[in-house]
């Protein structure tokens, strides 16, 4: 009966359904978290490669997913986001082995940067299949009123995973050595793949698949808006380390842990205000929140300043995906809304990827504090942005009301 009781209640409840896929992106940017704060540290201190090298390897993986990720897209449009889902989990899997065989090759360096750059790519494949397929998934699986919630869990589940598991590959690095973040890597990994396996699919959507340009045309400012505001969490999430070490601070840890325990406060606090208050309102308050932590984070000249600008950064960056994306969402019909998330996800990818060879170009000319300057000045240019395209669809919207439609709205509702 109780058993029976509880499957009613995670069939029924909206919230449940939305964390069950949830659940899959969780898992993949678990492993993902866990070398962010390590990687720059091991390469740069232990295999004694330059700030600059450290970048690219981290923004190797970002950048795969970059390239990937519209694919992605498209598949969950055309096989359907389960199969996606589950290919991704497989690539993961081979990613976690690849870092293995690193960990294994330590007493030669550039052997181990190459395998280590593999396995990077390995890994931003299987990312943009698994987080592209879980969102799509959980998109399938509710109303499309639901769609910011859905788009909010699938954030909060990889910033989540992302802030937690960044602290606990710190732990594992310093204790047991790389290799064990690779076995961690790849347990979660088959883990994922037995949740997946049990859960029913969705049925895809028949109708006009379009272009990748012309999914690209909608979502192009969306998108830029989001690869300005996340290039200060990508700083934050991979240079923190080493920002800390040239203050000799202690506990970078705990500036990742404020920073994603105050994102998911916010977010679930104030997931709803995407739909009472609109999406773009929503982003350009945050914006303005992002940039004001980034720069009390260049400032500050205390390990406590530092925590209370991580944590005011945590809070400004938490809805702007969400916020975005639910207004890119409307731009195209529901046939093409995997293209779509792909198309404009893959714009955080893209800050992911380029911030790294550019801190570290930064780092270089001006010091570690200076990346983070850097970061408050892209989060408010992606203010002005949101601003501009907030007016332009005011417009569009104002066309459609006197009977003139433009052809966003002509194309998303056709």
């Amino acid at each position: 009966m109780i058993r029976g009781f509880l499957r009613n209640l995670i069939a029924n409840s909206i919230t449940v359904r939305i964390i069950h896929t949830s659940l899959f992106s969780f898992l993949c940017y678990l492993t993902i978290g866990f070398l962010l704060a390590v990687l720059p540290g091991f390469l740069h201190l232990h295999l004694g490669f330059s700030p600059l090298w450290a970048g690219v390897a981290v923004s190797s993986q970002y950048l795969a997913t970059l390239v990937t990720r519209p694919t992605a897209g498209r598949m969950t449009d055309v096989i359907g986001p389960r199969a996606t889902v589950l290919l991704g989990q497989l690539v993961l899997l081979l990613s976690a082995l690849c870092l293995l065989a690193a960990a294994s090759l330590q007493a030669k360096a550039l052997a181990c940067f190459v395998v280590l750059l593999m396995s990077r790519v390995i890994l931003g494949c299987g990312e943009s299949c698994v987080a592209t397929g879980a969102i799509t998934w959980g998109l399938g699986r509710v109303a499309p009123e639901y769609a910011a919630q859905v788009i909010s869990w699938g954030g909060i589940a990889s910033y989540s995973a992302m802030a937690a598991g960044a602290p606990l590959g710190i732990w594992l690095e310093s204790r047991y050595g790389l290799w064990s973040i690779g076995a961690a890597a790849s347990g979660i990994s088959l883990l994922s793949l037995a949740l997946a396996l049990p859960l029913a699919g969705v049925p895809t959507v028949r109708g006009t698949q379009l272009a990748f340009r012309g999914v690209l045309a909608r979502v192009a400012l969306h998108g830029l808006g989001l690869t300005l505001g996340t290039m200060g969490f990508a700083a934050i999430a991979s240079f923190t380390g080493l920002y800390y070490a040239s203050r000799h601070w202690t506990d970078p840890a705990l500036a990742l842990v404020l920073f994603g325990g105050c994102f998911i406060v916010t977010r679930l606090l104030f997931a709803d205000t995407v739909n009472r208050w609109d999406g773009f309102r929503v982003a350009m308050v945050s914006f303005i929140v992002e940039s004001a932590g980034l720069f009390v984070l260049w400032s500050a000249t205390t390990h406590d300043v530092a925590l209370a600008g991580a944590a005011l950064s945590g809070c400004g960056f938490a809805l702007v995906f969400p916020a975005l994306g639910a207004e890119a969402l409307k731009t195209v019909a529901v046939q093409n809304h995997g293209s779509a998330l792909g198309v404009y996800t893959a714009f955080l990818d893209l800050a992911m990827g380029i911030t790294g060879p550019i801190a570290g170009f930064i780092v270089g000319r001006f010091g570690y504090p200076a990346i983070f300057l850097y970061g408050s000045g892209a989060a408010g240019c992606a203010f002005v942005i949101t601003l501009l395209l907030y007016h332009l669809v005011r417009e569009q919207r104002a066309r459609v009301s006197r009977g003139t439609p433009g052809r966003l709205e002509t194309e998303a509702v056709g």
